[in-house]
């Protein structure tokens, strides 16, 4: 046969012969798998195989997969036994050590052959341990053949040794279960990828990945090219103690990190955003300026700069995580009491709303169970408010209704109107659903009429603003009877209104479906069946109502200026509205613990001359010399820049005044005098 055919036969081409005597030449079988089957005829007839087995020379890497080695030994129910396999590898190895040389060729084989031979035992020891190194592991219980078993038997293998593949996680039973916190779902990408597909949405982030100069993997935000590259702030986090369970933990400011901040306080006093741009270019990580700035973007309607602002915060913050603080677990805890746990509530707070506005509802509800997770029994943000409509907007009925199960005894969420109207209405909707059986269904929809009565009769001044929020009219027994009637609206308290104003303005478009309009006719209907008739449960929900929504505290309203929603912000008391609302700290606890103060900085009144102060009073823009040096607006002024911004304001204040000459000449004014007459 020529060596055209030869070369066809194994694959080989032109130019692809070794580099050298011993490359590429591999013994593939071992002595023990040739005493176990015998000799194999060739396709000249039958061949002797000698002890010390010469390697196969191979160019093509496929050519390693050889039908031989599939037919293993004896094989016992699918698996193979121990005692043979054990016995094999024996065997071989003896055989291996005792065979130092290589015999001498038979006639008819190619002399060529003898200098790759060495090269072929060593591979072959090379692979022999690794074959012990697979027996080892089979005999702890995991069994293979060669790698090469058919993946059936293997997961039934594993089934039967451990039960089940993978067992599905049990249904949420416990608190910190309801606060868990799913590391996938705190990606927005997850969400999109299920709406669009994967190639719609990394499509263009692929490649930018790869270049990526940012050292840490996060999980709140993916870092940007477009972001100046990161250094540390002076921002960090210690553990405070731990104890049943759960961690404390809180921020802590560098003395770089607190001059920062002193000069960002000071820019927010002087109401300039471009104070704050020209700080960020010296401290581009500083959280709170960061922040502040996003407000500003937002409210000049541009929403992507405000946003990757908020992430920016996110990162800066994240980078500062102890390792010991998890996202996920749900047992650790940062005070709000502490200024400098603030923002990164506020930042996780920003974020959820940019994720929620941008339509990744499931991403958002990650976001409020994570602030919720915090602080769950004081709640500053007050994210139960928030919770529920975020579940029914991303569908996850589920998880709704578990946690007012888990709840309901120690916070009592029925006394909310949010939670009273959205638990019924996810029942409603998991009604609805045909892929559950239909025992489940009509429980559901029996358990969704008995909530949303008890809420009716509990909050009768829900239905009428509702209505009106969906386009409905109501029918006229409905409108005219008092207890539905405007009566019951001007007579709940202001707390209560506040807190009907705000579920309604964020919520109502989830009950203009006509399926759930015409559930919710049947329940009004039957309610005003049981006020006919004098029902007790009527009496005592009006007397709760007096009791129990006399004041809301501190952490509503603060929920209420961080939705900026219109009707719930109107309703706000003056003692709120009338102070001032910081957008970096907004409506700060009274019981505050600072880590640090700042310097006090001396009133403008109690020291410069007159001149300057006049000039102050009459042009805020102007600013003294030693008041630009203490906020560190512009460092090392001299006298005379003092001295030119002084007359500058000289020249713009004397073009601002006309003199009138009481003795000249009315000629201008006679003609209209007589109009007036």
């Amino acid at each position: 046969m020529s060596r055209r055919a030869l070369r066809r036969l194994r694959g080989e081409q032109r130019g692809q012969e070794p580099l050298g005597p011993g490359a590429l030449q591999f013994g593939f079988r071992d002595d023990d798998d040739a005493e176990e089957e015998g000799p194999k005829p060739g396709p000249g007839g039958p061949r002797p195989r000698s002890p010390g087995k010469e390697g196969v020379r191979v160019n093509n890497r496929f050519e390693l997969i050889n039908i031989e080695d599939l037919e293993e030994g004896p094989v016992v129910n699918g698996e193979k036994s121990d005692g043979l396999r054990t016995e094999a590898v024996v065997s071989g190895s003896k055989r291996k050590s005792q065979s130092g040389s290589a015999e001498p060729r038979k006639d008819g084989e190619v002399d060529d052959r003898t200098g790759p031979l060495e090269q072929s035992n060593v591979s072959g020891k090379l692979r022999k341990k690794k074959k012990k190194q697979k027996n080892k592991k089979s005999s702890a219980g995991e069994t293979s053949e060669n790698g090469l078993e058919d993946i059936d038997r293997i997961l039934e293998r594993i089934e039967d040794s451990s039960g089940s593949l993978h067992p599905s996680p049990p249904l949420l039973s416990s608190r910190k279960h309801v606060l868990y916190v799913e590391h996938r779902h705190l990606n927005p990408d997850t969400e999109l990828k299920r709406y669009f597909g994967a190639r719609a949405v990394l499509g263009e982030q692929r490649p930018r990945q790869r270049q990526r100069v940012y050292p840490k993997c996060t999980w709140l935000t993916t870092p940007k090219n477009t972001w100046p590259r990161y250094a540390k702030p002076g921002l960090s986090m210690r553990l405070l103690e731990s104890k049943k369970g759960l961690s404390f933990f809180a921020f802590e400011h560098s003395e770089e990190y607190q001059q920062t901040q002193h000069k960002f306080l000071a820019a927010v006093e002087s109401m300039e955003p471009n104070n704050i741009v020209v700080l960020l270019q010296t401290s581009p990580y500083h959280v709170d300026s960061l922040l502040q700035l996003s407000d500003a973007c937002r409210f000049q309607d541009d929403q992507e700069m405000a946003r990757d602002l908020v992430e920016r915060a996110l990162y800066s913050m994240e980078c500062a995580f102890h390792p010991l603080f998890s996202l996920t677990s749900g047992t650790c805890r940062l005070d709000y009491r502490r200024p400098e746990n603030r923002s990164f509530y506020l930042a996780l707070y920003k974020q959820m709303s940019f994720l929620e506005k941008r339509g990744c509802p499931r991403t958002a509800l990650e976001y409020c169970k994570l602030i919720l997770s915090l602080e769950p029994d004081e709640d500053p943000l007050c994210m139960l408010l928030l919770v529920d409509h975020l579940a029914l907007r991303a569908r996850n009925y589920e998880y709704l209704i578990h946690l007012f199960q888990e709840w309901e005894a120690h916070r009592n969420l029925s006394q909310l109107p949010n939670f009273a109207f959205s638990v019924p209405l996810a029942y409603f909707l998991l009604s609805q659903q045909a892929d559950l059986p239909e025992e489940e269904l009509s429980s559901a929809r029996e358990k969704a009429s008995l909530l949303v009565r008890q809420a009716l009769i509990m909050f009768p001044g829900v239905l009428m603003p509702l209505l009106e929020c969906c386009s409905v009219r109501p029918d006229a027994a409905v409108a005219c009877h008092p207890f539905f009637g405007p009566s019951s609206e001007i007579s709940q308290p202001p707390a209560l209104s506040q807190l009907v104003s705000l579920y309604l303005g964020r919520s109502h478009f989830l009950w203009k479906e006509p399926s759930i309009m015409s559930w919710l006719e049947e329940n009004v209907r039957e309610v005003l069946q049981a006020v006919d008739a004098g029902d007790p449960a009527v009496a005592e929900c009006e007397s709760r109502r007096k009791v129990l929504y006399q004041r809301a505290p501190r952490n509503i309203h603060r929920h209420v200026v961080l939705s900026e929603i219109k009707e719930a912000v109107a309703a706000l008391p003056p003692e709120v509205t009338t102070q001032s609302v910081m957008g970096f700290d907004p409506l700060p606890p009274s019981d505050t613990i600072y880590s640090y103060t700042r310097p006090e900085r001396l009133s403008p009144v109690s020291h410069g001359n007159t001149i300057a102060l006049f000039f102050r009073s009459l042009l805020p823009s102007y600013s003294m010399e030693g008041e630009r040096q203490e906020d560190g607006g512009a460092e090392g002024l001299d006298h005379n820049q003092g001295l030119n911004r002084l007359m500058l304001a000289v020249r713009d204040m004397m073009a601002t005044f006309h003199f009138h000459d009481p003795e000249a000449p009315h000629e201008d004014h006679a003609e209209g005098d007589g109009e007036w007459d």
